[in-house]
């Protein structure tokens, strides 16, 4: 068996090879499948315009070859690239700000230590690689600058798109785009975004809404992680990267989706907490096991098991939340 999986991550010691072998043998032939079909597609032209078919095609998962050009394309980081040649390339030849390479350069060996990619003895090491994205984009950005939390998702685009500026250009995209507010200081799109989480669960799972409240446990101490790392380090790899895939193309309220999905399904389990530390270990149980490892089915799951979730709905819940916080900053 192999201790280290494709992307380069350590299997834990309790890794259970066997139902993992059983479910990626039949994954296997989904994606032979599905990477013919995308070949076709692209049909080595590049571009893809949205559509009914593209977004049907992206949630039935993208193939890890194709993989970076079409997150590149749907995500919009391509057409900014392109009109901005040689700006990654000036960002990281401009002035520095000490600061800000300090809280980097501090994040460094913290960065996934279980993967051996990213290991000082490790040739190429991409700690070079990811300490020069976060740099340019902390310069880029300045109102968001470094924060706690780039590192993993700028490490994830690397070992995707295995290219320097196309990492910077998709961070770009995630966190100037299709996030709103997580990163900045204040963090007001994140405190936002897991109250509206709140509110969705209330709606929607109603019983386990009653439970959190009843034992006074927050959100944000359960789900903050899954929001700020995007579910790295808290979901399989390829699961999260079934995700990105729609993330990238239909945006924020697929974490949502996902939450309520992890939620939802596991309303029983989480039911038998009886206090809040009992609660908190009912959610760190339930991002593991069978049901997110066999990621073609749980992403059938997070279509049709929250029901209904138009933007509209999300953006609506946000105001709201966002006026309740800033009432009570």
């Amino acid at each position: 068996f192999c201790r280290v999986d494709p992307y380069g991550f350590e299997r834990p010691e309790d890794f259970d090879y066997a139902s993992y072998e059983a479910f990626f043998s039949r994954y296997l032939v989904v994606l032979t499948r599905r990477a013919i079909k995308w070949s076709k597609l692209l049909k080595g032209n590049n571009s893809i315009q949205k559509s009914l078919k593209v977004k049907r095609y992206i949630r039935k998962g993208i193939p890890n070859e194709h993989r970076a050009l079409v997150w590149m394309i749907v995500s919009g980081a391509q057409a900014n690239m392109e009109q901005n040649p040689g700006y990654y390339q000036r960002l990281l030849e401009g002035e520095k700000n000490d600061k800000l390479l300090e809280a980097i350069k501090t994040d460094m060996n913290r960065t996934f230590p279980d993967n051996v990619k990213f290991r000082k003895t490790a040739d190429p090491c991409l700690q070079h690689t990811l300490y020069n994205v976060l740099v340019a984009y902390g310069h880029h950005n300045k109102a968001v600058g470094y924060c706690q939390g780039m590192n993993f998702i700028a490490g994830y685009l690397i070992l995707i798109t295995k290219n320097e500026e196309e990492s910077f250009w998709l961070l770009d995209a995630l966190i100037g785009r299709i996030l709103p507010d997580y990163y900045s200081p204040a963090m007001l799109g994140l405190k936002t975004d897991q109250e509206v989480l709140g509110e969705l669960v209330k709606m929607k799972v109603p019983a386990v809404a009653e439970l959190m409240e009843r034992h006074g446990v927050m959100w944000t101490l359960v789900v903050s992680r899954w929001f700020i790392c995007l579910f790295i380090d808290i979901l399989p790899v390829e699961t999260v990267l079934r995700i990105w895939d729609c993330l990238f193309y239909e945006g924020s309220k697929i974490i949502f989706r996902v939450a309520l999905t992890l939620i939802k399904q596991n309303q029983a389990f989480i039911l038998e907490a009886t206090n809040f530390p009992d609660i908190c270990d009912k959610f760190k149980q339930i991002t593991k096991g069978t049901f997110v490892t066999e990621c073609h089915s749980f992403m059938q799951k997070i279509f049709t098991d929250p029901g209904s979730l138009s933007m509209a709905t999300i953006n609506k819940l946000r105001e709201t939340c966002r006026e309740k916080l800033l009432s009570q900053g």
